[in-house]
Order: structure tokens, then C-alpha cells, then sequence
């Protein structure tokens, strides 16, 4: 059986909502952020040598990352489902949207958290310069959002599961104002509805306001 490490208010919650979603059986280890540090407890990164979450053991299999867990769980354990084949019409929207969460608009919103701890950043052109590409990035989602229900296309897929973190718990380190993206907003409304991301947050962080608008 899957073993899901999830260390509370991060990217794990991806992992999760993916077996919810798959209806697969696996098992969910809770880990809390040290209080101070707000990084993983020494627990949890010494199961990796990469230090974070999520985790998923698998037999003899370990692997780190969340997007390769994604898609690890979908080939090996989901029979393909929630991702698209290469005959598929939106096949290449689906890979390219299923690596826009981890290969821009993550790293954005991560640049701007640490440069807004930076004192020698305020007021910088870099940090006027890294919230430009945030918004660039939000808009584009918003774009797609406008012509389809979901990043893929007309179906809901791996990639809305690796974009939804980014776009509503990653605020809780990075805030944003979302009020500009409505069709984002609209998106993140019906998300909100389908009964496995209701189970996932349940389990995964019972308790956490989810940042939906």
C-alpha cells in the first residue's frame, strides 16, 4: 500500500487529493512544520535526502517531488486516469499546464516570499520585476480559465491537481489579491465542490481556512 508522508499547509496536499481522487487505498503519515523555522521536522527529512514534502513510499520504492509522485501514482496505481495520452487533442495543454505549476508559477511566488524578507530587496527594480512575472503568470491561468473549464481543456486532470496548491495554500506564505483573475476565481468555486478535494483538505490539514478567494 502507498504511504503518503504530508507535512501540514504545503505542496503534499497535491498527493493526497490525487488518491482521494483516484479512490485508491493508501496510508497518510502526519508531519507539523517546526514552529520557528517553519520547515519540515527532522522526522520527515530523514526519510529524503531532498528534506521536503511530500514523500511516498511505495514498497521498495521511495521518491520525493510531488509532480513525480503524481505521476508515479497515476501510472503505476491509477491505470492512466487523470492524465492525458499522447493521442489525446489536449494532450500537449495537459503537459504543459501539469509543469506550469512547479516550473513558473511556483518559483515566482516563491521568489517573491524570500524577497520580500530581504530589507535590501524593498524597492528594488528586481522585486517590482519578480511581482510582474507572478501577475503574468496569474493572468495567463485567468486567460485559459476564460476559454476552458479546466487547464487541460474540457477535462479535469492532473494538472488542475498540481495548480491548485500553488494558486490557494502557497498564499498562506506569499499572500496575493486574486480579485483581478475571476475566471481563476470562478475555477477555484468548482474545485471547491468535488467531494475528493473536500475529503483530501479534511485529512491532509482538518482545520486550515481554505484560501479559495
Amino acid at each position: 500500500m502507498l504511504t503518503i508522508h504530508h507535512l501540514g499547509i504545503s505542496q503534499s496536499e497535491r498527493v493526497v487529493w490525487l488518491c482521494e481522487e483516484l479512490g485508491i487505498p493508501y496510508t497518510l503519515k502526519h508531519y507539523t512544520r517546526d514552529p520557528v523555522t517553519r520547515l519540515a521536522p527532522p522526522e520527515l527529512r530523514a526519510l529524503h535526502a531532498a528534506g521536503t514534502a511530500p514523500v511516498m513510499t511505495d514498497g521498495d520504492v521511495q521518491i520525493a517531488e510531488s509532480g513525480a509522485i503524481v505521476q508515479y501514482i497515476i501510472a503505476r496505481h491509477g491505470g492512466g486516469r487523470l492524465a492525458l495520452p499522447p493521442e489525446h487533442a489536449d494532450f500537449a495543454n495537459y503537459l504543459y499546464w501539469f509543469h506550469f505549476a512547479n516550473g513558473n508559477l511556483q518559483p515566482h511566488l516563491g521568489r517573491n516570499m524570500v524577497l520580500g524578507r530581504i530589507e535590501a530587496a524593498k524597492g528594488h527594480p528586481v522585486a517590482a520585476s519578480a511581482r510582474e512575472r507572478v501577475d503574468r503568470a496569474l493572468a495567463m491561468v485567468d486567460a485559459r480559465l476564460a476559454e476552458v473549464p479546466y487547464l487541460a481543456g474540457s477535462e479535469f486532470t492532473a494538472a488542475d491537481i498540481m495548480n491548485v496548491f500553488t494558486l490557494t495554500t502557497m498564499r498562506y506564505f506569499q499572500p496575493w489579491d486574486m480579485s483581478p483573475y475571476l475566471h481563476t476565481l470562478a475555477y477555484l468555486a468548482r474545485i471547491a465542490q468535488r467531494p475528493a478535494y473536500i475529503a483530501a483538505m479534511a485529512k491532509g490539514d482538518p482545520g486550515m481556512r481554505l484560501l479559495l478567494t
